[in-house]
């Protein structure tokens, strides 16, 4: 899908991220494929936070359009595409690593914390981030990390 010139409001940077990810499910997909390695429409649809299947198939193309994920046809099965994310998408993992953090300090007691992450990211946040960023181009998620992550973690944090 071809890039698509963006519209804006106003010459705000932040009204400029919001127009692209200011929705309550953008994100989500971009953490989905960073925490949690899903690449198919078929594993988002199965994410905790239970997004309709047209919502996902706008926010996938919106996504496609502004450069943050490509799509490309399953290698196993032509019918199926695979998603994931483009290095301008790669560049949201220091975003999505400090909305996680800020979560952790001033959200409920019930949400998915990981004391380990947090910990290795205020030791050397440049090194984690790099590992993170690094992993997720070769394919990989941050789940894999079990010395980040307890044995069984909700998709949800």
């Amino acid at each position: 899908m071809k890039k698509q010139e963006h519209q804006t409001r106003s010459h705000c940077p932040i009204s400029f991220a919001l127009d692209i990810f200011g929705d309550k499910w953008t994100l989500l997909i971009v953490r989905d494929i960073v925490y949690s390695g899903k690449k198919t429409h078929g594993e988002f649809l199965k994410s905790d936070e239970r997004i309709a299947t047209n919502i996902l198939a706008d926010r996938l193309a919106k996504l496609e359009c502004q450069g943050v994920i490509i799509k490309t046809p399953d290698p196993k099965d032509k019918r199926r595409e695979i998603f994931s994310l483009t290095e301008q998408g790669l560049a949201l993992i220091p975003l999505l690593l400090d909305l996680q953090s800020w979560s952790n300090s001033f959200g409920p007691e019930n949400i998915g914390r990981s004391p380990a992450l947090e910990a290795a990211l205020q030791k050397n946040r440049t090194k984690v981030v790099a590992q993170i960023t690094e992993t997720v181009r070769q394919g990989g998620f941050m789940f894999a990390n079990p010395e980040w992550f307890p044995p069984r973690h909700s998709d949800a944090l």
